[in-house]
């Protein structure tokens, strides 16, 4: 495994993922956040979001978590491992609400600097949560028919699930590790 695609919709668990699976292979980790936000919540163009993913995706090792879904074809080629977190949509509006309350003020890891979770952004991310429901799932759903068979495809839909996958990961490695 040297290159890693995970993909879900927001509150999945993504960043969580990315980091443990980071710790664990000490494969480089890269949020689409961070390509995404520049400090202060200013957003790049979509240009320079297309350019600094596909100089991740040229990279020899990665971790790669989100979206842009217009490089998602290039990254997928380039990947021996994707991952789906599926998961409901009550559980994804509850985590981010807790991260939201739980960071308030704060940018958490997986962004900028100067990117603090604010409860007045809420409202509206919940709305573009709630509007792309069950396009981005279908787009998901899309990716992983689409990939290729080189690439291993895992789609985890609970903590159970995630759990399981991260423990067959230390096996198959040799490097048990508790938690």
């Amino acid at each position: 495994m040297q290159r890693v695609m995970i993909v879900g919709q927001p509150g999945s668990g993504k960043s969580t993922l990315a980091r443990q699976l980071g710790q664990r292979t000490g494969l480089p980790v890269v949020h689409i956040d961070t390509i995404h936000w520049q400090p202060g919540w200013v957003e790049r163009s979509w240009d320079e979001k297309t350019q600094l993913c596909r100089e991740v995706e040229a990279g020899e090792r990665w971790i790669f978590e989100g979206g842009h879904s217009a490089t998602w074809d290039n990254r997928l080629a380039r990947a021996d491992l994707l991952i789906w977190i599926d998961r409901s949509a009550p559980l994804r509006f509850w985590r981010v609400l807790l991260r939201t309350l739980l960071q308030h003020g704060r940018s958490r890891p997986d962004l900028p600097e100067n990117c603090p979770e604010l409860l007045a952004n809420l409202p509206e991310f919940f709305r573009f949560m709630w509007r792309t429901k069950k396009s981005a799932r279908a787009k998901m759903q899309q990716l992983v028919e689409m990939a290729p068979l080189a690439c291993r495809v895992v789609c985890l839909r609970s903590n159970r699930e995630t759990r399981a996958f991260l423990a067959s990961l230390a096996q198959s490695t040799g490097h048990a590790r508790r938690d």
